[in-house]
């Protein structure tokens, strides 16, 4: 056979019918946009369960919803809560930042959310995304168990332990407290307030309600330690030196 014959021969069907491997190859080739679509939704499922873990575990963002805290926090920051911080052995310090359930010493109301809404609010908050919990509060710890807290002294500043505290902290003007007091935390306790105390409700504002005002340290769920939002305020939450040299409690017959 001459070689136009042989080319005629290999070229006479130049669209072959598609067999079963084509068709396979053609189905997998359609199938790949699919699956790259179906990709950032995995992804995006992924990453919303590892931060909900990670928040649920280990550090949760927490968006800073009042004035109470100012100029330290301010309305719209959002602070990350160690969970660790106590979480083997270790209790909060005098001058911590931290984050907890009011439930029993600030709230004796049970929220009225609806639960739907309050699982949804709740992711949201866990991701620093929504307004945390009725019943969460940021304060700092200015008293721990033993301490005996009083307000205040001829030139009006906090004691503790007899000892006055300067709060370099407090919103310019304001005084370290309105309201007078004199109160022994018991074991197991803190009294807490906020560093703007003319629109704080804190400790003070619950002397005479059960637990006279103090907070669980089981029902503390972090400590504040980063301003993480927004860019310009990105900053870590030392614990001031104003408690460093605050004795000692005396215990109850000191």
């Amino acid at each position: 056979m001459d070689n136009d014959a042989q080319l005629s021969e290999r070229d006479r069907s130049p669209a072959p019918d598609k067999g079963p491997e084509q068709r396979s190859r053609s189905a997998r080739f359609l199938a790949g946009p699919a699956r790259l679509r179906q990709r950032p939704a995995t992804l995006l499922v992924l990453c919303a369960a590892f931060l909900l873990l990670l928040s649920a575990f280990v550090a949760q963002p927490f968006l800073i919803p009042s004035s109470s805290m100012e100029n330290t926090l301010r309305i719209g920051d959002r602070v990350l809560v160690n969970k660790l911080a106590y979480g083997f052995g270790g209790d909060p310090r005098r001058g911590d930042v931290v984050v907890f359930d009011g439930t029993g010493s600030f709230v004796h109301r049970e929220p009225g959310e609806n639960p739907v809404t309050a699982l949804l609010r709740g992711a949201g908050a866990a991701l620093g995304l929504a307004r945390p919990a009725e019943t969460d509060y940021v304060k700092r710890v200015i008293g721990v168990g033993g301490d005996r807290v009083t307000c205040c002294d001829k030139r009006g500043r906090i004691e503790v332990n007899g000892e006055p505290v300067a709060e370099g902290y407090l919103y310019p003007g304001n005084a370290p407290s309105s309201v007078e007091f004199d109160i022994e935390v018991p074991e197991g306790k803190l009294w807490v307030m906020g560093d703007h105390r003319a629109r704080s409700r804190d400790s003070r504002d619950h002397l005479g309600e059960a637990g006279g005002g103090t907070v669980p340290v089981d029902k503390v769920i972090g400590r504040a330690d980063w301003i993480t939002w927004p860019v310009g305020r990105w900053t870590t939450l030392d614990r001031p030196r104003a408690f460093d040299d605050i004795p000692a409690p005396a215990g109850p017959h000191g």
